[in-house]
């Protein structure tokens, strides 16, 4: 009868995964994203095995393993005539990667906005969200349109409707839908995590955009062909919404940090 001896190797992962079991998967996903947004900066992209990893940990992930539930106040309808308020539940954040969470009413709106040099990994914990992101469409070669406000022309990504449960989305750098808006068809929660976060210190600012027809600007040189047309848009920099209402609130889901 032969014997198979563990490795200190074996017996570490066979402990990690014990303990992972035990504690709450949010403190995981925390770990997680110490290890990999260790080395993380401007433009980091993961490998997409640790990509994996992270998606594994949050497409698991419930309204309950953070301490939400849709009957919080957060998620309450708001009265006809006035905006909606969305929440935003700080977890945590240093210099790789920040981690929080939206809490959006019905018809509640995150406008169209960037994540300039970041890679974005976002949950929907429950609830259904429209969502529409671009990219910038740095491969079709065509001269500035004629407003020189408008910074360039961008390609649609995605323009759908997900419902939870569904898979984590990523967003990159350059690619996956840098550039989107959350719209709540009904009371929903997000879980985001950033790597690295939003730093007007590093030049990384968040900046919002207006959407334009393609046939809103002539330009020299553009060669979009007619079926493709309203996969495209001129994505206007503008100032924050003076109807965006943002507040903060504590965070009082299991412990991330003990």
């Amino acid at each position: 009868m032969g014997f198979e001896w563990e490795t200190t190797t074996d017996r570490s992962a066979r402990m990690n995964r014990r303990r992972q079991r035990k504690q709450p998967l949010v403190r995981t996903l925390f770990e997680t994203c110490t290890e990999v947004f260790a080395n993380g900066g401007t433009g980091f992209i993961p490998p997409p095995a640790d990509v994996q990893r992270l998606c594994s940990i949050l497409d698991s992930m419930k309204a309950a393993d953070v301490g939400l539930s849709p009957e919080m106040p957060y998620f309450r309808a708001t009265k006809t005539g006035q905006a909606p308020v969305i929440t935003y539940l700080h977890l945590y954040e240093c210099e790789q990667f920040s981690m929080g969470i939206f809490c959006l009413p019905p018809s509640g709106v995150l406008p169209l906005h960037n994540h300039p040099g970041m890679t974005v990994f976002s949950k929907i914990l429950f609830g259904t969200m429209h969502i529409k992101s671009y990219d910038w469409a740095n491969d079709i070669t065509c001269s500035s349109p004629t407003d020189a406000a408008v910074p360039g022309l961008a390609r649609l990504k995605v323009n759908a409707v997900f419902a939870a449960p569904c898979g984590t989305s990523v967003l990159y750098p350059t690619a996956g839908g840098n550039m989107h808006c959350f719209t709540a068809v009904t009371s929903c929660a997000v879980l985001d995590v950033l790597g690295p976060p939003y730093s007007d210190r590093h030049g990384r600012h968040c900046t919002y955009y207006l959407e334009r027809p393609l046939a809103s600007f002539s330009v020299d040189g553009l060669s979009v062909a007619a079926d493709e047309k309203e996969g495209f848009a001129w994505l206007q920099e503008r100032d924050k919404p003076s109807d965006l209402f943002v507040v903060g609130a504590p965070y009082r889901g299991p412990k991330i940090i003990d």
